[in-house]
């Protein structure tokens, strides 16, 4: 086998590797997308660390592959990815504003729930001094 085999073995498996990591980093936007907001039981923490991971496998695939070598399929695939990724950026910013809605409520209710009227028992204690 020469150098030119050898090189376009790498290409190809280099090749295979980003078709799958980036059909698995799609599965995980659709995942995600497809649950954020709907589902009470979606981990939205460790859904972004599978994307994390793929994108790190993509920078380190793409560093490592000429990119006139890419194949159409993978530039079709990106695009594709990008609009996803796109709509993901946007229900992840509702669901943070969301979380971030409920927490300011309920530091309210506490707030509002520590000055009604009563007295804890250390404000008791205090008063009797």
């Amino acid at each position: 086998m020469t150098d030119t085999g050898a090189g376009h073995m790498e290409v190809v498996s280099n090749d295979h590797r980003i078709k799958t990591v980036l059909g698995r980093l799609e599965m995980i936007v659709d995942n995600e997308n497809q649950r954020l907001g709907n589902d009470a039981e979606f981990d939205l923490k460790v859904s972004n660390a599978h994307k994390s991971r793929c994108l790190y496998e993509l920078t380190m695939l793409f560093r490592s592959t000429d990119p006139k070598e890419l194949a159409v399929v993978h530039i079709d695939q990106m695009h594709n990815l990008k609009e996803k990724l796109a709509i993901n950026a946007r229900r992840v910013e509702a669901h943070l504003h969301a979380v971030r809605a409920v927490a300011d409520l309920l530091k309210n209710a506490a707030r509002e729930a520590d000055g009604d009227g009563t007295y804890t028992q250390e404000q008791f204690l205090y008063s009797e001094m």
